[in-house]
């Protein structure tokens, strides 16, 4: 299938664009499309694990601001900035260079789908976790990030339906608000986040709101009116509503099981382990939607239930009963550990096998010779 993707947002068309095309013309031409995708979601990790280091329990801001050093902030912001900077400019490298692929798409789009949540993990070091003064509590954490992923799955959703990919607006804006408040906290220190700014309200609230409005009053109202558009124009790709709904089921299913085992936990899982259980929403997450990004590519019918959803069942309900008691923390490091490792493994594969498919190499532009 053709790929089509419709951008709307103003601070994207008129501020971003004209940037990404100035940085664009530094790209040597030898360099595989592929390479500068990969390369900013391992900034994205590398930032990642450099923040977990300095600030495993999500405590540093608020308990011992000093904790996390100035230079930490002042890398992430860098590593934001590189990682949406190759983001936006590897498709335009892709056409410039006549390498686009499916292969290229799915690559971008499978590492946006696990880079989404490991944004909005790195920033939460910056809230911090509520110590009864300032910060954010593990449960808000926990919604806030279904909501960006919720976010990001509607526009792939919609991809499956209408066959276009209309990006969405909040990706810009949650960059550069990123990158700013990296900055800002970078120079005056996680403190500025702790100070009510207006109104007795933090800065960490407005952006919670803003992050809740945009998604609820935006992007999803936007998603359900462009389904509805090729609805009346009669070019959806699929004729039934259980055809259309199908992709759905596994990502609320996954969220039903999450949300269940973080409210029922009797070991308060979230609340004793909340790096590892975010994380391990993200890959679980990351890797519904890859399927589903491979159906709307291939337009096959997504699988009713994701494998995972099995084994998460089963660790819920022992977790809840009380069967697992004090070894709920190791179970959950061994299920996020397997989730995680699945992942890789799933991605590798997929690439390995589209590439002999299409007789390309991954990160080379050189092409492969015909056995």
């Amino acid at each position: 299938s053709q790929y089509s993707a419709v951008d709307t947002n103003p601070l994207s068309v008129y501020i971003m664009q004209p940037i990404w095309n100035k940085i664009i013309k530094i790209v040597p031409l030898w360099i595989a499309p592929n390479l500068l995708t990969f390369s900013g979601f391992v900034m994205i990790l590398v930032n990642y694990f450099l923040i977990s280091f300095y600030d495993w329990d999500y405590t540093a801001s608020g308990t011992s601001p000093g904790r996390v050093p100035a230079w930490v902030w002042l890398f992430s912001a860098f590593t934001t900035f590189c990682a949406y900077a190759l983001d936006s400019i590897d498709g335009k490298h892709a056409r410039r260079t006549q390498s686009s692929t499916p292969l290229g798409e799915l690559f971008d789009h499978g590492l946006d789908s696990w880079a989404t949540s490991i944004f909005v993990l790195s920033f939460f070091s910056v809230c911090s976790r509520d110590n009864g003064k300032t910060g954010v509590s593990v449960y808000t954490m926990y919604i806030y990030l279904s909501i960006v992923l919720f976010n990001f799955m509607c526009s792939h959703w919609e991809k499956y339906n209408t066959g276009v990919l209309f990006l969405p607006w909040g990706y810009d804006i949650s960059q550069v608000v990123l990158i700013a408040a990296y900055l800002l906290t970078g120079a005056l220190g996680v403190e500025v986040w702790q100070k009510p700014f207006l109104f007795g309200y933090y800065i960490t609230d407005a952006l919670v709101i803003l992050l809740i409005g945009f998604s609820l009053f935006l992007s999803f109202p936007q998603t359900l009116y462009n389904i509805h558009r090729a609805h009346l124009k009669k070019t959806l790709k699929n004729d039934s509503l259980y055809e259309g709904l199908l992709p759905l089921v596994s990502p609320l299913l996954l969220f039903v099981l999450l949300t269940v085992w973080v409210v029922l936990s009797p070991g308060n899982i979230l609340a004793k382990q909340p790096r590892l259980f975010l994380w391990m929403v993200g890959v679980a997450f990351s890797n519904v939607i890859c399927k589903v990004i491979i159906c709307q590519m291939s337009s096959t019918r997504p699988e009713r239930f994701h494998w995972f959803l099995f084994p998460l069942a089963l660790v819920v309900y022992a977790a809840i009963s009380g069967l697992l008691g004090w070894t709920e923390e190791a179970v959950l490091a061994v299920l996020t550990a397997l989730v995680t490792a699945a992942h890789v493994h799933f991605g590798v594969c997929v690439g390995r096998q589209l590439s002999e498919h299409l007789n390309i190499y991954i990160f080379s532009l050189k092409k492969r010779v015909q056995e």
